[in-house]
């Protein structure tokens, strides 16, 4: 089918730019470079654009180009087209073309206009018939090992192709046979005539179109010739007015073919190239974008390879691309990752000119302050052991007021129920207590959260495996009576046994064990590092205001961590949550 105007999306929340009251103190040197040009008058409106390619999902990598792309239209009042590179539809989906415009949303950005690399297709053909009609491309015959043998090295020329002085009419007569379909793929490639002697390898002669009877997911079978990608992507922004350009270091050294294509083909002053954008009603600005290149987003213990992760998925080691082990942004978000929490990682990591290796905690120190200032309390346990207070009747119960958040009285306080028969971590129990243990102990007496002091009486085992601990509280020890303020060492959380839901809790753990998992000494591969703990799952008991959380909703469970109520799984009447992070970096003393 043909392509036809996008509608621009609907508007982010209002809380989407909380941060960009700030945005014009940001100091890096693309932001440096869009102020001069602002300054100088070169440009009258700024215009960026994220362009991914849909043949997969997007990843925590993607999160800093775009909080570029979308953050600097909106510094300096521009705007921000969102463009689906599809010039490979064999490897594309429309369900990545989905996701993408989804994340993009999650992150809490909006496009100007919704694009296609497809919709532009007309225009980049015609552009190709215009560079062999002024003697800048040719078709040539050599297939794709000749042409890497004759592309030459690093420190050797390369060989002009033996196709390269086809005459002008010879070139258009066969690139429309090619255009009509007529040959098979591989059969023939369309190349820029630049410079085989380049010491920069893209300029030899680098290949413009294609072969590939495949058909296209927006324009079917009228395609069987598909543009590159450097090729289309330069056009692309010069169409839609882009001023910068931004993408990461590795298209450094392309950006001399950039700057070769726009340059040459000239859109500005061929309206033969641009009547087909007319005929569908869509713009064209003209305009000489600048490529600026910047570090990618790396991080440790993580793989960012579209085609690894492909492979994770694939291969069944991942329960798919929003697997919350997985680094897209559907498994964070999932994981419990908040968009807020992104736009604060890129803040702190920066923009720069050197690629580095990151340390994972700085994500999840991102993650953890987010969470520790947004996320309300909840009181779980995740490895129960039941607790009897002898003290109080058999099915006392009473209703406790906590604190939602205990550093923000705007969070309100909830009611907790409390019995006389409590489920309290297992950990906070010990028979025989290492050195320095402060929590329970037999004949030993702890604090419990907001109901007063406990002592330990008596411990109930079976065999060796202890079932329950019994002792009496304190009746003076409860918060605002004489005996609160008495010296204990140890404050323990719990959840009443007669009110507690019963929820599945996901602890969620990094997916490699090592730091470099793409360090493939030895003959290893980075599947060879997966983390066989990275997921646990238990059961465990919630208190009710947890379990009725939304999906997607997250807490802080006190004492234990960060979980968020999954987002596809999780019901009132069974919860499930997955932790997002742990209250402190526990892999830092594993170092």
């Amino acid at each position: 089918m043909s392509a036809t105007p996008h509608p621009a999306a609907p508007a982010a929340s209002p809380e989407t730019h909380a941060s960009d009251a700030a945005a014009s103190t940001k100091q890096d040197f693309i932001r440096q470079i869009v102020r001069e040009d602002v300054a100088n008058g070169k440009h009258s409106a700024i215009k960026t654009r994220f362009p991914p390619e849909p043949n997969g999902y997007l990843h925590i990598g993607h999160a800093k180009a775009i909080c570029l792309d979308f953050g600097i239209a909106a510094e300096f009042g521009g705007s921000c087209n969102l463009r689906l590179d599809d010039t490979n539809p064999a490897k594309e989906d429309p369900e990545y073309v989905r996701a993408i415009q989804e994340d993009v949303h999650w992150l809490g950005f909006d496009w100007h206009d919704l694009r296609h690399a497809s919709d532009y297709f007309e225009v980049l053909y015609l552009a190709a018939e215009k560079l062999v009609r002024q003697g800048d491309a040719f078709v040539c015959d050599l297939s794709a090992n000749e042409v890497r043998a004759y592309r030459g090295t690093l420190t050797e020329p390369g060989r002009n192709s033996p196709y390269r002085d086809r005459s002008v009419e010879d070139n258009l007569d066969l690139l429309r046979r090619m255009r009509a379909g007529e040959f098979a793929d591989g059969a023939r490639t369309l190349r820029a005539k630049i410079d085989m002697a380049s010491g920069n390898m893209n300029l030899r002669d680098p290949a413009l179109y294609r072969i590939k009877h495949v058909e296209h997911q927006n324009t079917g079978n009228d395609w069987p010739i598909y543009p590159m990608y450097d090729f289309a992507h330069s056009l692309s922004d010069a169409v839609e007015g882009i001023t910068h350009s931004l993408c990461t270091l590795e298209f450094e050294d392309h950006r001399p073919l950039y700057d070769w294509c726009v340059d040459q083909v000239d859109l500005a002053h061929s309206p033969e190239l641009i009547q087909p954008l007319l005929d569908k009603g869509l713009p064209f600005e003209a305009s000489k974008p600048r490529q600026i290149e910047f570090s990618r987003l790396n991080f440790n213990y993580l793989v960012m390879s579209k085609r690894k992760l492909m492979a994770l998925v694939n291969d069944g080691l991942v329960d798919g691309w929003d697997d919350p082990r997985m680094p897209s942004l559907q498994g964070i978000r999932r994981r419990g990752y908040t968009p807020s929490s992104l736009r604060l990682m890129v803040d702190r990591v920066g923009i720069s000119k050197q690629n580095s290796l990151l340390d994972l905690s700085i994500l999840e120190g991102a993650l953890r302050d987010d969470l520790d200032a947004a996320a309300p309390r909840r009181m779980a346990v995740i490895d129960p052991l039941k607790l009897t207070i002898t003290n109080l009747s058999t099915g006392h119960e009473e209703a406790l007021t906590f604190p939602n958040h205990p550093k923000d009285e705007s969070f309100g306080t909830r009611t907790v129920p409390f019995s006389n028969e409590l489920w309290i971590e297992r950990e906070d129990f010990e028979e025989v207590p290492p050195k320095g243990f402060k929590r329970l102990i037999p004949g030993g007496e702890v604090r419990l959260r907001g109901a007063g002091i406990f002592r330990c009486d008596e411990v109930i085992k079976d065999g060796d495996t202890v079932v329950e601990i019994r002792g009496e509280l304190d009746p003076e020890s409860r918060p605002g009576m004489a005996g609160a303020d008495r010296k204990i060492k140890g404050t323990i959380h719990w959840v009443s046994a007669h009110h507690a839901i019963k929820a599945e809790i996901r602890l969620y753990d990094r997916l490699f064990m090592v730091a470099d998992p793409d360090n493939d000494e030895g003959g290893k591969t980075y599947q060879d590092y997966l983390n066989p703990d990275s997921r646990r799952t238990v059961s465990g008991y919630v208190e009710p205001a947890a379990a009725a959380a939304a999906p997607e909703q997250s807490f802080q469970f006190e004492r234990i961590g960060y979980f968020v109520a999954d987002r596809h799984d999780h019901r009132h009447d069974a919860p499930v949550f997955n932790r997002s992070v742990t209250l402190r970096d526990t892999w830092a003393s594993k170092a």
